[in-house]
């Protein structure tokens, strides 16, 4: 870290704010726009993208100004989308996301690109004087989620983590009566994800399609060769862009084990598993399970399998020593008693919607903390996910600092917390 902000400022701590805060009157935004104006827009990465800038378009005041993607097929695409959802809409589909920074008009980057960019596409946009919404995993790795918190801050921006479950009503509820103790004292929490995931196979080097501008779509990753298996989706099981089942989709579990147990940073982490199902080029576990121990006698679990669709119906179980409280993926949430009877069943929404409503909002009432997935708590909950990568990766426990997540006493693990970047693309505060 550099400047006034370390690990333990940066990252201990539960006290960012966060959760259904009381908007204050508007003030209106950094670009210096007046708060009735429409709030503009420019959307990067049109994969999970795509149902970003269709969701921004149809919230009230925002306007999306720019459909990004380095594959311009898919920018067309986005754009198109836009204009069919919303007939007042017509977005401008480009290439180079460096046009949304250097437009003076645009308010707010909406970063969905592979992982390897939402650490620095970030860190970029708040020094362009942009608020940001990144897709999850919040970074690559670590050191790129302290420098985003570090950027936030210095920058005073509204920067939100795409963990929509967050903005659940019903999920706010249920965990509001977590706290209330509704189960008693908390100690446990499991978290799952299941899919039917199939084998990427092998691939030649190849030049990549003429639509793609392959050079970009690299950008801060140091450089490799076009494979028709990695781009466009399958750079999620390469370490090199990617951080496997457990950044891709552990994060959205992890990041509600979080919250619902109350807690930040783990004492220590363990990962068993590998790659059990197909034999080909993909790197990162297709089974994993992963323990977290926290302070105060409170442990956690997240078990993943990639290749395999017969999956526990909840998505997270709070345990607790009066009862349990299972979270479905949809928003929804059930309590049962020690006995495992039904006491209440609650249905639920995931929450999409009111998490884009939410990050506007904050940039109106330039309020940038009250976000209810505030970068410093989407930093903690992906870390999570980083610390058990590399539990993996070294193939031993890990024994970590709880008020800042590094690990202790292992040089070879600490390794893995900060990448090497392409030149010119290291980012900087």
């Amino acid at each position: 870290m550099t400047g006034s902000i370390n690990r333990r400022g940066f990252l201990g701590g539960s006290g960012a704010a966060v959760g259904t805060l009381a908007f204050t009157a508007a003030k209106g935004w950094a670009s210096g726009n007046a708060p009735n104006d429409r709030l503009t827009v420019g959307v990067m990465g049109l994969s999970r993208g795509r149902a970003l800038a269709t969701g921004f378009a149809q919230t009230p005041g925002v306007m999306v100004k720019y459909c990004c993607d380095v594959d311009q097929d898919r920018a067309d695409a986005g754009a198109d989308a836009v204009r069919k959802t919303v007939s007042d809409q017509s977005p401008e589909a480009i290439q180079d996301f460096r046009r949304i920074l250097d437009d003076p008009d645009v308010d707010a980057l909406v970063c969905a690109a592979p992982n390897h960019w939402h650490g620095p596409a970030t860190i970029l946009g708040c020094k362009a004087d942009k608020h940001v919404y990144v897709e999850k995993p919040a970074c690559h790795n670590p050191w790129e989620g302290e420098m985003m918190v570090e950027a936030a801050r210095k920058y005073n921006k509204a920067v939100q983590m795409g963990s929509q479950r967050r903005s659940s009503p019903q999920l706010i509820e249920a965990v509001e009566a977590i706290k209330d103790g509704v189960i008693g004292r908390l100690y446990h929490a499991r978290s799952f994800y299941n899919s039917r995931r199939g084998s990427i196979g092998y691939a030649d080097p190849s030049e990549a399609p003429s639509q793609i501008d392959y050079e970009l779509w690299q950008g801060p990753a140091p450089r490799k060769p076009f494979k028709s298996n990695v781009v466009h989706y399958n750079w999620h099981w390469f370490w090199h862009w990617g951080n496997g089942e457990l950044g891709n989709n552990g994060v959205h579990g992890l990041d509600l084990v979080r919250w619902g147990l109350g807690v930040d940073l783990p004492t220590s982490v363990v990962s068993t598993g590998g790659r059990y199902v197909f034999e080909d080029e993909q790197e990162t576990p297709d089974t994993h399970t992963v323990s977290f121990e926290f302070p105060g006698r409170i442990s956690a679990d997240w078990q993943g399998l990639s290749c395999n669709g017969n999956a526990p119906a909840p998505f997270v179980i709070f345990y607790g020593t009066d009862g349990a409280l299972e979270m479905f993926g949809n928003g929804s949430y059930t309590i049962k008693d020690n006995a495992g009877k039904e006491v209440k069943s609650v249905r639920g929404v995931l929450g999409e919607p009111e998490h884009l409503s939410n990050f506007v909002e904050a940039i109106r009432n330039d309020t940038p903390l009250a976000l209810n997935a505030e970068i410093e708590q989407g930093v903690k909950s992906t870390l999570l996910c980083h610390l058990g990568n590399i539990a993996h990766r070294v193939g031993r426990s890990l024994k970590c600092d709880p008020t800042n997540g590094t690990i202790q006493s292992d040089d070879e693990a600490m390794s893995y917390w900060k990448r090497e970047y392409a030149e010119g693309w290291q980012p900087t505060v």
